[in-house]
């Protein structure tokens, strides 16, 4: 008698077969392995599990811009974030981009520049806002940029740029008046920018909390705005590793969670902090 097939039966759990891939850093956890890409690389599935197992969750966190420079920086807007369970996968290899950030701007006449894109399969976060500087707007992106504070130029804003929908908020504004004239925090995957005041640069918005790595962690937060002078206070960055505004040289966003730089003011460096790369985690069942 052929029992060949009774050993299958045995050895897969009652016929069930689970999804093999490779590519990233893997570890596990419980039942099911995590993928982390901190940088661009493939997902290569080589073997697909049967339904309910052909199945991925993921979260994809874009690149963060970064803050403006030299003259009432503002925050830089954090990368979209985009998260959900259930993704149908098949044999194949899926390219996987990680978003660098953006840098951080040394001029009062350039804005922080955008980050890039992360992406994996056709799920596409979208690169987070520079964060305006006096004498350049905002930029919009994942989430938008701050708006610098006090400009006299009617051509150049104050306010905030915009976010994407779904996957992050608005910057926040910068003061027109008062002493010291407080440029906005970037936006956040969890909420907008803090708008600055004449004396206080606004915080950088919160980002999102995600437990695909088996740990509550944030990602995405915005970066914090800059004042003028060192009388006034800088925004911090939002939760999700947002960079701190300064009146000085501001800080980087943390590296593989999308945080928006902080925005920076002459007195220091004047050099706004660079955006955080992005990153791309996968989990499926494996037992």
């Amino acid at each position: 008698m052929d029992i060949s097939k009774y050993n299958s039966f045995y050895y897969q759990g009652s016929g069930a077969v689970f999804t093999v891939a490779t590519g990233g850093t893997i570890t596990t956890n419980g039942d099911y392995k995590i993928h982390t890409f901190n940088s661009s690389s493939n997902f290569v599935v080589t073997t697909l599990g049967t339904a309910p197992n052909n199945v991925v969750e993921y979260l994809v966190v874009a690149g963060g811009g970064g803050g403006g420079g030299q003259y009432l920086g503002a925050g830089g807007g954090a990368g979209g974030l985009l998260a959900n369970t259930g993704l149908a996968i098949t044999v194949q290899s899926y390219a996987v981009v990680v978003g660098s950030g953006g840098a951080g701007s040394n001029s009062l006449l350039v804005a922080g520049v955008n980050g890039t894109n992360s992406s994996f399969n056709a799920i596409t976060s979208v690169a987070g806002g520079g964060g305006g500087s006096y004498g350049a707007n905002a930029l919009s992106g994942g989430s938008g940029g701050g708006g610098t504070g006090l400009n006299i130029n009617p051509s150049i804003s104050v306010v905030g740029a915009g976010g994407t929908a779904g996957q992050g908020n608005s910057g926040g504004n910068g003061a027109n008046a008062g002493a010291y004239y407080g440029s906005g925090g970037g936006g956040g995957a969890g909420a907008v920018g803090v708008n600055g005041t004449g004396t206080v640069g606004g915080n950088g918005g919160v980002g999102l909390a995600n437990s695909i790595s088996g740990t509550s962690i944030y990602y995405a937060g915005g970066g914090g705005g800059s004042v003028y002078t060192t009388n006034g206070t800088a925004g911090t960055g939002g939760i999700g590793g947002g960079g701190n505004g300064s009146a000085g040289a501001a800080t980087n966003g943390t590296t593989n969670t999308g945080g928006g730089g902080g925005g920076a003011e002459r007195n220091g460096t004047g050099q706004g902090g660079n955006g955080g790369f992005g990153i791309v985690i996968i989990k499926y069942k494996f037992q």
